[in-house]
């Protein structure tokens, strides 16, 4: 059985590649972060998830509180409420995230003798960050191939990105069809304590729109 590195931060997208990636026969290795989230209900979902699909499990301790720069991250800023009008990157950005995050997933790869990574990165439904933009990807997987000894040697890192071309709706729908339980999951940026959503930030509004938008009831609890 091969071997894959998930990303899997315990909210729908990742959840949906963890899905995704078991039903195409991989034995999954899920990787989540502290990292300094303000968030941290979002954790405690990621290791119920990996339980739920038997997925080995790993908690990366980060501290990128220490540079701040992001609502998700440094205590001085608040998380805003969707605004449909903004389309500036947004202060919930945190900078460089998945360039780090795919980089110590690297590592992990080379380690346990993966040669493959997924992470849920969307670019059709989304906040607008850089690094989910399918260039992106493409570029960082050159770069893995370039940088890594199984990349020199055998030139067959991929980086599978299953739902970047999906909205959030068909994200859903996707996995509805591979039984995911998305009440498991946590999107919210102000989730409380028990993980209830606010229902106001840009996550909360995408997940919303893409449960309407699939005609499939919303799990979601909320708190507001």
């Amino acid at each position: 059985m091969k071997k894959a590195i998930v990303l899997l931060s315990g909210g729908l997208d990742s959840t949906t590649c963890l899905a995704y990636a078991k039903n195409q026969g991989f034995e999954c290795y899920a990787l989540s972060f502290n990292y300094g989230q303000k968030n941290h209900t979002e954790l405690h979902a990621a290791k119920r998830i990996a339980t739920h699909f038997n997925a080995t499990h790993r908690i990366f301790n980060l501290d990128m509180q220490q540079f701040g720069g992001s609502a998700l991250t440094d205590a001085s800023l608040d998380v805003p409420d969707h605004d449909a009008n903004h389309h500036d990157i947004p202060i919930t950005y945190v900078p460089a995230r998945n360039t780090i995050f795919l980089s110590i997933a690297l590592a992990w790869a080379e380690v346990v003798g993966a040669k493959d990574i997924f992470i849920g990165v969307s670019y059709v439904d989304y906040s607008g960050y850089p690094d989910c933009r399918p260039e992106y990807i493409k570029a960082y997987e050159s770069m893995a191939n370039l940088a890594t000894k199984v990349g020199v040697e055998e030139n067959d890192i991929k980086i599978h990105t299953p739902i970047i071309h999906l909205s959030k709706a068909e994200t859903i729908q996707l996995g509805h069809q591979l039984g995911v339980d998305y009440a498991m999951t946590v999107t919210c940026y102000r989730a409380n304590a028990e993980g209830h959503a606010c229902g106001k930030c840009d996550s909360c509004m995408l997940r919303k729109k893409g449960f309407a938008e699939a005609n499939i009831a919303d799990v979601t609890s909320y708190f507001a």
